[in-house]
């Protein structure tokens, strides 16, 4: 998947024209990426589109022109994207009530290495998480998470003829998998493949 480079961005002045149409694009493409485990987990898939869109809208609203401070979003967004053999996302471990959130983020310390995909029947793959920087400590872990799922060739190829697609936790105390059934989410997490 090609990573974003500077002249693939519009300038603010044509995002500004186009902004209303792109982020309509972006919002149905990401709809079909986001899934919940649970009750309180949520994983949204990233790809090049979202992660131009997250570029576009910092360099709108800090008002960034300069080439210098671009290419510090893009190298800070550039991560994100899919690299043709895996899927990237992001883990957001959601609850309502602040003493609930707290009470369960000391519970789910580990949990971003206890999240997985399964094409098919084939192996679980576990996160690669947070490689970015450490989001837990010895009390709590973070509400989000950045995860990359590397897969085999054989996932690669089952996945492009059509296997089920799941997601889950292996977590002792969030233990939830989903399976992915609607054919545009599958075909939109197949088109990160490439």
């Amino acid at each position: 998947m090609n990573k974003l480079r500077k002249q693939d961005l519009y300038s603010l002045e044509q995002y500004m024209e186009v902004r209303d149409k792109f982020r309509l694009e972006v919002m149905a493409d990401k709809q079909k990426r986001i899934f919940n485990i649970g009750p309180n987990a949520t994983i949204h898939f990233e790809n090049r589109k979202i992660m131009q869109y997250q570029i576009q809208e910092m360099l709108r609203v800090e008002k960034i022109f300069s080439p210098d401070g671009i290419q510090e979003e893009l190298d800070a967004y550039n991560p994100l994207i899919p690299d043709g053999s895996n899927w990237k996302a992001t883990l957001m471990l959601e609850y309502e009530n602040e003493d609930e959130r707290a009470s369960a983020l000391k519970q789910l310390k580990g949990i971003d290495k206890k999240i997985w995909v399964r094409v098919g029947s084939q192996s679980k793959v576990f996160a690669i998480a947070n490689e970015d920087l450490e989001r837990e400590n010895e009390e709590k872990t973070s509400s989000v998470h950045f995860l990359r799922f590397e897969l085999t060739t054989d996932m690669v190829s089952g996945a492009k003829e059509g296997d089920a697609i799941q997601i889950g936790t292996d977590h002792e105390h969030y233990n939830y998998e989903v399976r992915l059934l609607a054919d545009a989410s599958q075909r939109s997490l197949v088109s990160d493949l490439n």
